[in-house]
């Protein structure tokens, strides 16, 4: 018996939304990787579903009724007291009140909260505007006022599931998910992130009650040494776990290009991760994340679905996929925009020696988990 299809969940709500000018989310994202993969013929409308917005009741299984009111109000009045500020931290600079403030981030977690529902029997299912992995439960960061990731592992415990592991590749900590989570036993998080980069957690010391595993990664990481994290660090973890459900949150800003992040990873890196995780699980949820550079980001998670549904990725884009990425802008391009970002989808692979930070990190994981070769 054949596998369904993957299923890819957007909005129209991300088209047009904005954190404001001068916030580096002032990007479009979401639908630069819906329009491309429609350009592409990629994403035809039987694998298409529109993400709902989530109710409260669905959103307070992690997040405090205070908190989800307070959105609601900030959405509703375009501004918040300092009282609201201080005790939420919206309507900050990393933060800012938008008018979708509310609405937006409601439907990244009603599309991870969809996936969970269509994922109870098995499939793959990819919700890029979701990822947002630095929401706590009564205060927005990190500019995530939700936390998708959460609310989706949630409700797969709920159906009973009790091996669920998080993998997350994004250039930041996923704080969020390991305050959620800590001494979760049912939960499994692996996080690969840059050292000393915000919000400053995640030491490789921090097991979050004791199934997480934290793996820093020094400035300059490039393809070989995440190759080696992934083979022998992500991948045999993961395996041992043996889990029902796998939850990657691919976050696009540990890519050289992104202006947040000084990472060197190409988007081969990611794609390879996906693949190597689409079968050692009957589930698995792909989230998008961080991600910061207009075309790094929309090339980056359009092959991510290429990768799911094994369509092989061109060297070179036609004209119609070429014209999508032509057309983006951004305001914090310096100098003249690189041909490739628009010419191909695939990056030149990024490599070297594996670097002796990375070897004495992965050593000390091996000693503390001996299934490690």
């Amino acid at each position: 018996m054949s596998l369904p299809k993957p299923l890819f969940i957007g909005s129209e709500i991300y088209r047009g939304s904005s954190y404001g000018e001068k916030h580096p989310l002032s990007i479009p994202r979401v639908p630069t990787v819906i329009d491309l993969c429609r350009a592409m013929d990629w994403l035809p409308k039987s694998q298409y579903r529109v993400s709902p917005m989530a109710k409260p009741a669905a959103l307070t299984t992690f997040h405090t009724p205070e908190y989800i009111e307070a959105l609601k109000d900030a959405e509703a009045e375009g501004a918040v007291p300092d009282e609201t500020r201080v005790r939420h931290k919206i309507g900050t600079l990393s933060n800012p009140i938008f008018p979708e403030i509310y609405r937006r981030p409601a439907t990244a977690a009603g599309g991870s909260l969809l996936a969970a529902e269509l994922l109870a029997k098995g499939g793959v299912v990819y919700n890029p505007g979701g990822g947002t992995h630095h929401g706590m439960a009564d205060h927005a960061a990190g500019f995530c006022y939700l936390n998708d990731p959460v609310l989706a592992i949630k409700a797969f415990l709920a159906q009973g599931l009790c091996r669920v592991v998080y993998v997350d590749i994004d250039a930041h900590h996923c704080d969020g998910v390991a305050a959620a989570f800590q001494g979760e036993s049912r939960v499994q998080m692996i996080s690969t992130h840059e050292e000393k980069r915000w919000p400053f957690t995640g030491p490789i010391e921090d097991r979050a009650g004791g199934q997480a595993i934290n793996l820093p990664l020094p400035r300059g990481t490039h393809d070989d040494d995440f190759a080696r994290i992934a083979d022998e660090v992500i991948l045999p973890n993961v395996q041992a776990f043996r889990p029902e459900v796998i939850v990657v949150q691919c976050g696009a800003d540990a890519v050289t290009e992104d202006p947040l992040a000084r990472l060197d990873l190409s988007n081969n890196s990611h794609w390879r991760l996906v693949a190597a995780l689409m079968d050692m699980a009957p589930r698995l949820l792909v989230l998008g994340g961080g991600g910061y550079n207009p075309w790094s980001v929309g090339r980056l998670w359009s092959g991510v679905w290429a990768t799911l549904n094994g369509i092989e990725i061109p060297d070179r884009l036609p004209e119609q996929g070429r014209a999508v990425l032509a057309a983006l802008s951004w305001t914090r391009q310096r100098g003249e925009r690189a041909e490739y970002l628009v010419e191909t989808l695939r990056d030149t692979p990024r490599g070297g020696d594996v670097s002796e930070a990375v070897r004495d990190r992965m050593q000390v994981l091996r000693a503390r988990r001996k299934i490690w070769v």
